[in-house]
């Protein structure tokens, strides 16, 4: 089945709204593709026709099996382009989201396969995003954000929200990058600052930020 890119991005759409728990409502869709609900209505139905997803007016959008293999097709193209951008091509990280959005359409099955070779089959993405595999099989995803996190809880981080370059820049700054010791020490109430030691230094980020900011448990060696 050859489809649209516009296809494509609103199941990969769909598919990053369900795995985040927002759900794929109309709104939700039109909001993260910044377009507006009648162009999301109009295409929910044509996915629908397709097979590509279940679809009910007032409780949003599922992908289907079909529509699911797409997305994660997609998301793999996407995901291994911005580490090959980073690593082989030396972009920043607040950089290679954009430019995987422009590519991931556009490569073969043999490119991404070169690709994932050269990097040796990764299974995340700069952001801690997890890379698909060919199979459409997804690796752990770390989803604790550092607002829920217990307090004096050894953790590590995980994975970082990739749209906004400008805090991409301020977390790497901060030293807020996946893989680096983190503890929370102090959440201030009624959605206020948090306190964490980073790599045992201690700092302060805002609750907006910290809600981004996504933990796995430190596992001891």
């Amino acid at each position: 089945m050859s489809l649209s890119q516009s296809v494509e991005d609103y199941l990969k759409a769909i598919y990053v709204l369900q795995t985040e728990g927002n759900g794929a409502s109309t709104n939700n869709i039109a909001e993260a593709l910044s377009v507006s609900s009648a162009s999301v209505t109009n295409m929910l139905k044509k996915l629908s026709k397709l097979k590509l997803i279940n679809h009910k007016s007032y409780r949003g959008a599922e992908l289907t099996k079909a529509g699911e293999k797409i997305a994660l097709e997609v998301i793999r193209h996407h995901r291994l382009l911005e580490l090959y951008l980073k690593e082989v091509m030396g972009y920043s990280w607040d950089e290679v989201h954009d430019e995987a959005e422009n590519l991931e359409h556009h490569i073969s099955e043999q490119f991404e396969d070169k690709i994932a070779e050269l990097l040796n089959h990764p299974t995340h993405d700069p952001h801690g995003d997890p890379i698909p595999t060919k199979d459409g099989v997804v690796p752990e995803m770390a989803s604790l954000a550092i607002t829920d996190a217990e307090l004096n809880e050894p953790y590590l981080i995980g994975r970082v929200k990739d749209q906004d370059p400008e805090l991409l820049r301020y977390l790497e700054k901060t030293g807020i990058i996946p893989g680096v010791k983190l503890k929370v020490i102090e959440k201030a109430p009624f959605n206020g600052p948090v306190k964490i030691l980073l790599e045992g230094k201690e700092t302060t980020i805002g609750n907006g930020v910290a809600k981004d900011v996504y933990l796995v448990e430190e596992v001891e060696s």
